[in-house]
């Protein structure tokens, strides 16, 4: 099956309402349609390095930011096909370049267990990018379920609606069991009390406003916390041990 693999394009971000969504969808019903994967869940696999260069840089908003990301349109097994992508954003314009691979053949390339089973313009870009930052880990993994559509008439005119309440944001090597969580507030948001806790290191990253938010009481306990964000890494309405 053959893939685009070289994107170049603007993106605008918009936060809606449910109600606000379904008016634009159907407005758009007569010019717009789903496209080939419609309705379905990305995860994607964000690599680092060990003091999180990359993200720490991308917060800064600066005009010029790179990552490196493994992505799957499903859950994936070793054998299935997912998309090593080398995303780059310029005065605004996004660049992207990506190769499929299978999941096992992905993650060893990536992190430098082997070379990549391929060699076009594409692999050396990301090869280089590897090189330049050094040894490279999974730091973050990120899902959410998205529609994509695309215009009937062929222009390259692309809409995709995620839903909030399913994006979240952990480190690969740790689980977070906690409810509503969402992207108003920050990376990880409850509207009631909030406990999270768990043994190891917990990375939490966010572009909104703070790293973890409860409405009510908020407790963490027995984790390392790594936060990024551009508020509060913790608030909370009592307590925060």
């Amino acid at each position: 099956m053959a893939f685009q693999t070289v994107f170049k394009r603007y993106e605008l971000k918009y936060m809606l309402t449910l109600e606000q969504k379904r008016k634009i969808l159907e407005i758009m019903a007569p010019y717009m349609e789903l496209d080939k994967y419609g309705q379905t869940t990305i995860r994607n696999i964000y690599f680092d390095t060990d003091n999180y260069r990359l993200i720490r840089r991308s917060i800064e908003r600066p005009s010029y930011k790179e990552k490196l990301r493994i992505r799957s349109y499903s859950q994936a097994s070793a054998d299935c096909t997912v998309f090593v992508e080398l995303k780059k954003k310029y005065d605004k314009v996004v660049y992207k370049r990506r190769l499929p691979l299978c999941e096992r053949e992905a993650m060893a390339w990536v992190q430098r267990e082997t070379g990549c089973p391929v060699s076009t313009q594409i692999s050396r870009e990301i090869d280089y990018f590897i090189d330049f930052y050094g040894k490279l880990r999974a730091s973050v993994f990120l899902s959410y379920e998205r529609e994509a559509y695309y215009d009937k008439g062929g222009d390259e005119v692309a809409i995709k609606a995620k839903k909030d309440t399913q994006n979240y944001v952990y480190d690969t090597r740790e689980a977070i069991d906690s409810e509503n969580k969402s992207l108003y507030s920050g990376a990880i948001h409850s509207e009631v009390d909030l406990e999270i806790g768990g043994k190891g290191h917990l990375t939490v990253i966010s572009e909104n406003n703070n790293g973890i938010h409860s409405k009510d009481d908020l407790q963490v306990k027995n984790l390392t916390l790594y936060i990024a964000c551009i508020d509060n890494a913790l608030k909370g309405n009592d307590s925060v041990e």
